[in-house]
């Protein structure tokens, strides 16, 4: 593990730790891609409508399952770094039990707070029924996928990156053998929707715990030595907050796009769902990148390996950018025959198209923010962490969606992501250049 993270020439080390985590993350953009085809090919756009507006939801249980996930596996990266063995056991097994109790108290609240919820979602007469089938599956099941973001990153900080792999794929394989059978077969709609993603987090929690016990040489599942002292929970927390921030802040700024879009009809929700979704191909790669390079990051800042992390951070940028650039390109020339792929009706073609290419056109800036976002987790740097955490879809967007929605009415709303990354990279940017020498100390 060592020689990995600290010998092998940076761009196998960086392939080596983040090529599973892109792998994992296509599979995800896969059954995302095939769940969206599956409820698209029902023709009906407010069971299509439904789905989309549930999933700030799933992202919000993301973002909690990240705070404890990422928050732990930046910690866990520094200490191994250091050599400190001991504390690894303990946070890793406290993490994971800290994530259990939280995901259970999510699930109480939300089902007492169901229709107040829905209606913030922004589900109408409509869309209610799909909206309620899909979110109680999702909230009878939030153990699994609030739970799944700790073992799933934690393991990668001992470079167990293609167990974690290995188990995204076979809960992702499952989920989209399920969608249609739910779907089609026992017309169980937007629950059936819900219950296949449920499951298949289920397998993929089950799996990545079994490695952590059969394969890990440092982390621990054992409830007995779950401890975290307060200065180890304060180091987790001031990342791992301003990490699921991240995710919360998308389930916010979905939340607002869909309230905005809803005055203009169930097929603009519906069309940027579609688009959304699209748009994950590019996402998850990157995020994928970005995070599978995160322990790598975090060992040697904690190693005060000076200059492998300055060849890291370089590559790190090469690859983000690059891909980010190509990709988008290339969708941007095909986005109409894309969005078509998934559902016919011409309103929602043309519709999905344009919110599709407004999406990519600052796809090389979110590159740029998601590895100042990475470097200011992996390092400890919490004010930088939750600056860009609050910023791409939350505050900024906020502000850009409303004042883009009052100047230029719904061609304002689908544009107002692309203002808010223009803004947040050049946040990102300066933050970066702020700090950039306590990353050499």
């Amino acid at each position: 593990m060592d020689d990995v993270f600290s010998k092998a020439p940076v761009p196998k080390a960086y392939m080596h730790l983040a090529l599973p985590v892109v792998l994992g993350m296509v599979s995800s953009m896969v059954y995302n891609l095939a769940d969206t085809f599956f409820v698209a090919k029902t023709g009906d756009a407010n069971l299509v409508a439904g789905v989309a507006l549930g999933a700030p939801l799933f992202t919000f249980m993301l973002a909690v399952g990240d705070i404890f996930g990422l928050g732990g596996s930046a910690l866990i990266s520094r200490l191994l770094g250091t050599g400190d063995h001991t504390q690894v056991r303990l946070l890793s097994s406290f993490c994971l039990y800290a994530s259990v109790i939280i995901s259970l108290v999510i699930t109480a609240l939300m089902l007492i707070f169901e229709q107040p919820i829905l209606t913030l979602l922004g589900a109408t007469a409509a869309t209610r029924a799909d909206a309620a089938g899909f979110y109680r599956m999702l909230v009878g099941g939030a153990v699994f996928i609030i739970v799944s973001l700790v073992p799933g990153n934690i393991i990668r900080t001992e470079g167990l990156a293609k167990q974690s792999m290995v188990a995204t794929i076979c809960g992702t394989v499952l989920a989209i053998i399920l969608d249609p059978i739910f779907l089609f077969v026992f017309n169980w709609g937007a629950a059936g929707v819900g219950l296949a993603n449920v499951i298949g987090f289920a397998l993929n929690t089950g799996m990545l715990l079994w490695f952590t016990k059969r394969q890990s040489q440092y982390l621990s599942i054992s409830p007995r030595v779950a401890k975290a002292s307060k200065s180890a929970l304060l180091a987790i927390l001031v990342i791992g907050i301003p990490a699921s921030l991240t995710n919360f802040m998308q389930s916010f700024g979905m939340m607002i796009l869909n309230q905005q879009l809803a005055g203009y009809g169930a097929n603009a929700v519906a069309a940027m769902g579609i688009a959304q979704k699209i748009y994950s191909v590019v996402m998850l790669v990157m995020v994928g990148f970005a995070f599978g390079a995160q322990p790598l990051i975090g060992y040697n800042f904690g190693a005060k390996a000076h200059k492998r992390l300055r060849e890291i951070l370089r590559f790190d940028f090469k690859v983000e950018l690059g891909y980010a650039l190509v990709v988008a390109v290339i969708l941007i020339v095909i986005a109409r025959p894309l969005v078509s792929a998934f559902m016919a009706d011409p309103k929602i073609v043309a519709m999905g198209s344009e919110m599709l290419r407004a999406l990519l056109m600052t796809t090389p800036a979110v590159g740029a923010i998601l590895v100042f976002t990475t470097v200011f987790q992996s390092t400890g740097q919490a004010i930088g962490a939750l600056v860009l955490a609050i910023s791409r879809q939350g505050v900024v967007f906020a502000l850009a969606v409303f004042l883009m929605a009052h100047w230029w009415a719904y061609t304002g709303v689908i544009f107002a992501q692309a203002a808010a990354d223009v803004v947040t990279c050049a946040i990102g940017w300066w933050l970066y250049k702020v700090t950039q020498n306590r990353l050499y100390q």
